[in-house]
């Protein structure tokens, strides 16, 4: 196989799996228009479509399914053989790709961005923030770091942090005006701030425990999102009751006395953060090294999270 033909197999390839002309040329670090003629070649030389194409969405065709079933498993061993014959070196060297949540990206990734450069430079660090359950596999991710319990099956998991407690907050405003709940089946009277999951776009369910009680609770208000730059705002400006985690954001709030907790008894905690990796692929020094800085086992000063 030629080297064109096979750039042309391996830009196909990062098309379907991020159904997104954009995104695979971001990955391929070439321009989308480039990527497009690429891909127009291929289709010339094979005599088939492989792609149908609108403005707003990138699918293969049956043809197009069929070839990338083949060939994607292929590509994605070659890129695990080369990157276990680095690996063979021990030198943390190479592109290291990481798909996180925004919370995981703020609070353990960023304040050791520095530490891990000075002791890894021959490591570029591609972060992806994804609030969505993306597939890290067929995304050509090395790793994900997610909430325990929203890990995807087959995977090697690492703690990070300890397990984290969601909060129920409320501005004192709000409360003022609308009483405090006792028990969380008195939310139905109240406004409540909805989370919606990013990528399935599921409403989150609102579940307590109390000792070995346990009560999920169907609330509703005037504000559903998936991003805490929304729900957080929301909550402090007297818009109903928040039931998250308690980030940089909540705490602050809590701190100073413009958000205050209720059903303080009712609190439930969830499995804490992971990093995960296909139990598929060689892990590569880079990912070893990556690890041990985000768990302070690199002699870096450990922080809370």
């Amino acid at each position: 196989m030629r080297g064109s033909e096979f750039a042309e197999l391996k830009a196909f390839v990062a098309v379907v799996d991020r159904a997104s002309f954009a995104r695979a040329a971001d990955h391929l670090g070439v321009s989308r228009s480039a990527l497009s003629q690429i891909i127009r070649q291929l289709e010339s030389r094979l005599g088939v479509r492989l792609l149908n194409r609108t403005t707003r969405s990138v699918a293969p065709t049956e043809s197009g399914r069929r070839l990338h079933a083949r060939i994607a498993p292929m590509l994605r061993e070659m890129d695990d053989a080369v990157a276990q014959a680095v690996g063979a070196t021990s030198r943390p060297a190479g592109t290291l790709r990481i798909n996180t949540l925004s919370m995981a990206a703020k609070k353990i990734i960023a304040p050791r961005l520095g530490r891990f450069h000075q002791m890894h430079p021959d490591v570029v660090l591609d972060i992806v923030i994804d609030d969505g359950l993306s597939d890290i596999v067929a995304g050509g991710f090395d790793a994900g770091i997610r909430v325990g319990e929203r890990l995807q099956k087959d995977m090697i998991a690492v703690r990070l942090t300890a397990d984290i407690k969601l909060l129920a907050v409320a501005s004192p405003e709000y409360l003022a005006r609308a009483g405090e709940p006792k028990s969380p089946a008195d939310l139905h009277r109240h406004a409540c701030i909805n989370w919606r999951f990013p990528g399935s776009g599921t409403i989150a369910r609102w579940a307590f425990r109390k000792k070995s009680k346990s009560i999920e609770a169907v609330v509703a208000g005037p504000v559903i999102s998936n991003h805490q730059d929304i729900v957080v705002p929301a909550a402090l400006q007297g818009l109903g009751i928040l039931y998250a985690y308690n980030d940089d954001g909540i705490a602050d709030a809590l701190e100073d006395g413009r958000l205050k907790r209720v059903l303080t008894d009712w609190a439930l905690t969830m499995p804490g953060l992971y990093l995960y990796y296909s139990n598929r692929r060689h892990v590569q020094p880079a990912l070893r090294a990556f690890i041990d800085c985000l768990l302070d086992r690199d002699g870096g000063k450990a922080r809370s999270v």
